[in-house]
């Protein structure tokens, strides 16, 4: 046990961020905190801040915009209010996040975490900076499952970051992908884009391979489910890395956010993780920023 709960040290994190410092002695110390995040990447921040979580670190949360930060988790109130209300809630010994995969896009940086709160969950999060601070905050999480038919969780596989000179067309491959086969239906299209020789799925009900995903979706149809891609939110990518934000229907026509991860190797998706979550009522909302608005 802690001497000092997490909640205890994230909610002082959000004070010191909220006050202006006057002696001489704390200038200082801030002028050193400064030089030490303008070294850090994006990407580094959201890490941190992530994994403050569990560590109790109350620096990461000086990255957040205290006057702007558009929250996106529709169960979490708006602003550092908003955040601070959830580290309050904490369990007195923290919370448990381990970040397996981060890659960044422009202003964007998506992180794809191991999860123990309340249980255990796999989850994505997106975060926007500008001038180096967080101001919005996106996710989608699930429940952590077994292994799926082929062996594999919803967090193992690879997670080195190469080709970044093909960032771009990785992008409009995925894009193309979800489009043409997720949201149209043109399965006649599927090793346009997907390898026949290595495809990994990390889907907890989706074995490898072309026949897996078959099998899925055969199996959907005869049981009258539904699994319907709506409209793609943003596309994401660093290097072989692209996370799709999509809006749809799932199950017996539950209204869902899909995140979909993309891993790409010489011109075709050879790996898949994704988190489906159902998105809350309206009534339930505590913001009113809406699940998506990229």
């Amino acid at each position: 046990m802690k001497s000092l709960s997490i909640a205890g040290l994230m909610l002082l994190g959000l004070f010191l961020v909220a006050c202006n410092a006057s002696k001489d002695s704390e200038v200082q110390s801030e002028q050193s905190e400064q030089s030490t995040e303008m070294a850090l990447t994006n990407k580094e921040k959201a890490i941190a801040l992530i994994e403050s979580l569990e560590n109790g670190d109350q620096t990461p949360v000086s990255y957040i915009n205290p006057q702007k930060y558009i929250q996106h988790n529709l169960a979490v109130g708006d602003g550092l209010e908003g955040f601070g209300a959830v580290m309050a809630n904490a369990p007195a010994d923290g919370f448990n996040a381990k970040v397996v995969r981060a890659f960044e896009d422009g202003n964007f940086v998506v992180l794809h975490t191991e999860y123990d709160f309340f249980g255990p969950k796999v989850g994505f999060d997106v975060f926007r900076f500008e001038d180096g601070l967080i101001v919005e905050h996106w996710d989608n999480l699930a429940e952590i499952t077994p292994p799926n038919p082929s062996g594999r969780t919803q967090l193992d596989g690879t997670a080195t970051i190469v080709d970044l000179d093909k960032t771009a067309a990785n992008k409009q491959l995925v894009q193309g992908f979800v489009t043409d086969i997720l949201m149209n239906g043109e399965t006649d299209k599927l090793t346009n884009y997907i390898s026949t020789e290595e495809y990994l799925q990390h889907n907890s009900a989706v074995a490898d391979g072309l026949d897996g995903l078959g099998a899925a979706l055969a199996y959907f149809a005869e049981n009258g489910l539904v699994m319907e891609y709506e409209k793609v939110h943003t596309v994401i990518g660093e290097g072989n890395f692209v996370l799709t934000v999509s809006e749809g229907k799932f199950g017996a026509g539950d209204h869902v956010s899909y995140y979909d991860l993309f891993r790409i190797d010489n011109g075709k998706i050879v790996e898949h993780w994704d988190v489906i979550e159902t998105i809350l009522p309206e009534s339930e909302w505590k913001n009113t920023n809406g699940k998506f608005g990229f």
